[in-house]
């Protein structure tokens, strides 16, 4: 195989997250008495990090906007995320064979999330701590967040490689977008929460069906 390294998202794309985000999110808007949503809904909310999604699931009415009650919101919603967030959450059907095969034949691999960094890096320890990682990154404050190249620029220098030997793979056009900013190859995938069109419209040059797909691109 060639010398790349592959740079992963998280949610939607590693880790199935949908339902411990969505249960986290209905339960900080119930206790403020505002409707809840379906756990579909939430595939368009996340990706955007945890500010966003929590000032987009309120109705508009009662949508948290001066800093101290969005500040407020989050530490609302991270407190419920941290109850929640080993309820469902699992690895997607096929990474974790992939990642082995990655590592089988010594291509070093990251994480670049918009997720908060602790809460990233504890999903990574928690659920793919089989396989060596050399970058894990969520968001960070007084970092750029995804869509913004800074992470995964940031990831690539630890992987030791230029930006285009490696290849950014996710699930949405954010994702898309950050490949393309960074200057790496744009790889999207059909098993996470947004639509195979939305990734092709942000700039993937290739779309896996399964995880196993990535390892032709690499050959």
């Amino acid at each position: 195989m060639t010398h790349f390294g592959v740079l992963f998202d998280l949610d939607g794309t590693l880790l199935d997250t949908l339902e411990d985000l969505a249960t986290s999110g209905n339960e900080v808007l119930a206790a403020r008495g505002c409707p809840t949503h379906s756990k579909e809904a939430y595939k368009t909310f996340i990706g955007n990090g945890m500010t966003n999604l929590i000032c987009t699931i309120f109705p508009e009415a009662d949508r948290p906007e001066t800093e101290e009650e969005i500040a407020e919101a989050l530490a609302e919603y991270r407190a419920a995320y941290g109850r929640n967030w080993t309820n469902t959450t699992c690895a997607f059907p096929g990474i974790r064979e992939l990642l082995t095969e990655l590592e089988k034949t010594g291509i070093p691999i990251g994480v670049v999330s918009n997720k908060s960094h602790d809460f990233t890096v504890k999903c990574v320890e928690e659920f793919l701590p089989d396989w060596e990682w050399s970058a894990v990154l969520g968001h960070r404050e007084g970092a750029e967040k995804k869509p913004h190249p800074q992470g995964a620029l940031e990831a690539a220098e630890k992987l030791g490689l230029p930006p285009e030997r490696c290849l950014f793979v996710g699930d949405s056009d954010v994702d898309m977008m950050t490949a393309v900013n960074a200057g790496m190859q744009a790889v999207g995938v059909e098993w996470g929460f947004r639509s195979t069109e939305e990734l092709q419209q942000a700039g993937a040059t290739e779309i896996l069906a399964t995880p196993g797909d990535l390892l032709n691109l690499l050959r």
